[in-house]
């Protein structure tokens, strides 16, 4: 029997999947949240052998919960399902060790066959993406998507120092870096653009 924990935020997506995957012989769905961090609590009360996750949810992200259980080193697997289409979502949720990616408008019984095989140890991720994500690589690294995430937020360069412990200057260092990776001419327009390719 595979135990699987859904973690999504639209009521009605949460009880539409909850309800497909309990129609499945084999599966089992020990609960289903609607945030990132009550996911995190019910994956340590309830060990199930599969997340089902959302990307974009209140508190953690479904990135932020895959990278936590990798460094943790739970034995859990992470299968994300999104509307995100986007290459650079996939390249980060690879990175965190997520082990299937699929879109939500997948014919209903791919979620199913994609946690059989994460179960058994292999990779479910849609065939497109995978191809698309190699083509264009993040030019970002973790501290310059960090500040340009909160610069796109609204929050001021001081605001931002204050937030991740850094100097005003290392701030302002940072987000010029990004500015000139991603080839744009101010922090607003490098979020935009980095939130449209995925790799924010």
């Amino acid at each position: 029997m595979i135990r699987v924990l859904l973690a999504e935020d639209q009521a009605m997506v949460r009880g539409a999947l909850s309800a497909l995957l309990g129609l499945e012989g084999d599966i089992e769905v020990l609960g289903a949240v609607a945030d990132g961090e009550s996911a995190w609590r019910e994956l340590q009360r309830l060990q199930p052998d599969v997340l089902v996750t959302d990307i974009e949810m209140p508190g953690l992200t479904g990135l932020e919960l895959a990278d936590r259980i990798q460094r943790q080193g739970l034995p859990i697997k992470v299968v994300i399902v999104t509307t995100f289409a986007r290459a650079g979502f996939l390249r980060r949720a690879l990175d965190a060790g997520v082990a299937g990616y699929l879109l939500k408008d997948a014919p209903a019984d791919t979620l199913a066959d994609a946690l059989r095989r994460v179960c058994r140890g292999e990779r479910a991720i849609d065939p497109l993406l995978a191809l698309e994500a190699w083509s264009e690589p993040d030019p970002l690294n973790e501290r310059e998507r960090q500040v340009l995430r909160l610069a796109g937020d609204g929050l001021s360069a001081g605001d931002i120092a204050a937030r991740l412990q850094l100097s005003q200057g290392t701030v302002r260092n940072y987000l010029s870096e990004a500015i000139g990776k991603l080839g744009v001419s101010n922090r607003i327009e490098a979020s935009r653009l980095a939130r449209q390719k995925g790799w924010l």
